[in-house]
């Protein structure tokens, strides 16, 4: 058992942002759009909407992508990626309806042969200059020789109800992912509910606590749960999860990804996981 360690930019868990879409024209009033009231705004604003990427198309071949696959552009010139397994960074210029992404630099993590089959694919598919074309809440970027990725737009989940499932352990800019193969029933975890509490599995033991949600910010209490002890690197695990849980911490939500982060940089990151996909318990 091991975890993979790597440093990445800032923007390692922000999903897709896209500076490059103005105005179509249409019927109603273009109202906040300042001149022109015979324009609105695109149904899918781009810019700071997350969007999952559902396949690639390379050769011909179509791809269906891995659950969790994500896309993002940001406004600074960079791009992140993260396919299902590996975190990829490209430099990225955005000019109107044209996007040119530069080389890939990939982590070297371990994959599952499927889900390494689609990050090939979509590695090979993010090269060089695209035409991003939208419609509806899809967007389609194609490559000069008529490759594509296909994203759609990635609803926000919901903070409270919904179960996070941890997957990364945050440091400043570095990141730790979890290793990927603790024990299903110890797979770090936890659920927000309507009552003030949260509750899950911190990497070896269940628990729960109190968490208090206001604007931003997340301020929890101190957590009960079970002590069993584990092999060391699931009480690593644990340790960095409990840590993250305790005090004010500041969360985001982009699509189905959440981040807690503190004052002084740590925080953990996680998924949202499908509804019915396990249950919280407190007899670990």
């Amino acid at each position: 058992m091991r975890t993979q360690r790597m440093t990445l930019s800032v923007s390692v868990l922000a999903l897709l942002t896209l500076a490059a879409c103005g105005t179509e024209s249409g019927s109603g009033s273009g109202k906040g759009s300042g001149e022109g009231g015979d324009s609105v705004r695109s149904d899918v604003p781009v810019t700071g909407v997350a969007w999952r990427v559902d396949s690639v198309t390379v050769g011909g071949k179509k791809t269906e992508a891995p659950e969790g696959a994500r896309l993002e552009i940001d406004p600074k010139g960079r791009a992140t990626a993260d396919f299902g397994c590996n975190h990829i960074s490209v430099d990225a210029r955005v000019k109107g309806d044209r996007i040119t992404l530069g080389k890939p630099v990939t982590t070297q993590m371990a994959c599952e042969e499927n889900i390494e089959k689609f990050e090939k694919a979509a590695i090979d598919a993010m090269g060089g200059e695209h035409t991003a074309k939208l419609s509806g809440d899809r967007l389609t970027l194609t490559t000069e020789g008529g490759d594509t990725m296909a994203l759609s737009e990635e609803k926000p989940a919901e903070l409270v109800g919904t179960r996070w499932a941890v997957t990364t352990l945050l440091s400043g800019e570095t990141a730790t992912t979890v290793p990927a193969d603790l024990p299903q029933e110890r797979a770090p975890h936890l659920t927000l509910s309507e009552d003030g509490t949260v509750e899950g599995n911190s990497g070896c033991n269940s628990f729960r606590g109190q968490a208090t949600v206001k604007g931003s910010m997340i301020t929890f209490g101190p957590v009960a749960g079970t002590r069993k002890m584990c092999p060391e690197a699931e009480m690593a695990t644990e340790r960095a999860v409990l840590a993250a849980l305790n005090g004010k911490v500041t969360y985001t939500i982009k699509g189905k990804a959440l981040t807690l982060t503190a004052a002084d940089g740590k925080g953990i990151g996680a998924t949202a996981a499908p509804a019915g996909a396990g249950s919280d318990s407190q007899h670990g």
